[in-house]
């Protein structure tokens, strides 16, 4: 679990935010994440969310020299075995089951769990989790949630994903148990599928630069 812990660590402070994908098509996934690495964001996660989705962790993985490919949308250790397969550095949940923390214990491939109470976020705790994901951080109460958390529960990391912006991002990454965020923002999907790829390296940029700590 430290080797897991120490990887997600080094991945989620190697920049401000995230990037949160939802890929229709396979076409885009190169283009897309040599885009985004050019904007100086290397760590990238793909959602579970559509059918080429494992096709475009592969690809990213095979092609993208430097980047660090997670797959998101994790509900089942069917998903976590298949990303994995397919190529995923890292694993992200929306929530948090059994049978998801069965196939981390099995795996190498680190879990950054999804996590929207203090409760769950004990509970994972328990297990030996430091790292976490929380969300929907904007409708789970947002960065003054988190701050609440920080005193009692001052061990413990976060990824804040869901609703956040590059407007409010600051609001979050100023929090000492924040890493990073996560957002979609840096890569809308009009222009993925327009292949706007300096529109979306030029987004990548502007949110290290405005959000660099």
């Amino acid at each position: 679990m430290q080797a897991k812990t120490e990887f997600l660590l080094k991945t989620l402070t190697a920049q401000p935010v995230i990037p949160v994908l939802i890929v229709e098509s396979v076409e885009h996934a190169v283009p897309l994440a040599r885009a985004l690495v050019d904007g100086g964001l290397k760590t990238l996660e793909i959602t579970l969310r559509t059918d080429a989705a494992l096709e475009v962790i592969h690809a990213m993985s095979q092609e993208i020299e430097g980047a660090v490919i997670g797959a998101g949308t994790i509900l089942s250790a069917k998903d976590y075995e298949a990303a994995v397969e397919a190529g995923a550095k890292f694993i992200v949940s929306p929530g948090i089951n059994g049978d998801i923390l069965d196939a981390a214990d099995d795996s190498e491939v680190p879990l950054l769990p999804g996590t929207a109470t203090a409760s769950e976020v004990l509970s994972l705790r328990e297990e030996g989790y430091r790292v976490m994901k929380f969300f929907p951080a904007e409708q789970a109460g947002g960065a003054p949630y988190l701050k609440a958390l920080s005193s009692p529960l001052a061990d413990i990391k976060f990824c804040p994903t869901g609703g956040v912006s590059l407007q409010n991002a600051p609001d979050y990454l100023k929090l000492p148990n924040v890493l990073c965020v996560g957002g979609s923002w840096v890569a809308p999907k009009d222009m993925v599928v327009g292949g706007d790829w300096a529109g979306i390296t030029k987004l990548a940029k502007d949110a290290c630069d405005a959000l660099a700590k």
